[in-house]
């Protein structure tokens, strides 16, 4: 199974931008290796160029974003129970591109104002995406950091956790 695992990382920036569509009809433009942080209507959109380098198709399930930058320093990942179902599941297939995203559509959400204070002041965040294979084993945890830069946000790795078997280090 090794040899069939996924491996999510960030969109290269040569790589072409992503369209991303939520639930509601919102959309925005992704470029490669770059994320989006906005506020629309008082709802808070995130979505960000991802690759999977892995054999495996990957198949997102569930997001959690931190308000600041949290490293892969930090050994433990956020517990399964914060994370945040996607409204449908993300496939991305071998060796291409795609897209992970998510909404703050609450306006009593106990994340929403540290969230919302860090995309309106521009400031830097971090987000886990939980994902698997197509067959819904193989579950990580990656760590991605969401760098304020001039027109947006870089959007880099900074560490990935096995949620089904030991971890590599």
């Amino acid at each position: 199974m090794a040899g069939l695992r996924p491996l999510l990382l960030p969109a290269r920036l040569q790589d072409p931008p992503q369209k991303v569509m939520w639930a509601d009809q919102h959309f925005s433009h992704v470029p490669g290796g770059k994320a989006v942080a906005e506020v629309v209507d008082g709802v808070i959109y995130l979505a960000a160029a991802v690759r999977n380098a892995g054999q495996g198709v990957a198949v997102l399930h569930a997001w959690y974003c931190f308000a600041g930058w949290r490293t892969g320093a930090d050994n433990h990942p956020t517990p399964e129970e914060d994370f945040r179902r996607l409204t449908r599941d993300i496939y991305v297939a071998p060796g291409d591109i795609g897209f992970c995203q998510g909404a703050i559509r609450d306006a009593d959400d106990p994340d929403r104002p540290a969230v919302l204070a860090a995309v309106e002041g521009h400031e830097q965040l971090t987000l886990d995406v939980m994902y698997g294979d197509h067959e819904g084993g193989q579950r990580s945890i990656a760590r991605f950091v969401l760098a304020p830069i001039q027109d947006g946000y870089l959007f880099s790795l900074a560490r990935q956790w096995n949620l089904d078997q030991p971890n590599p280090r």
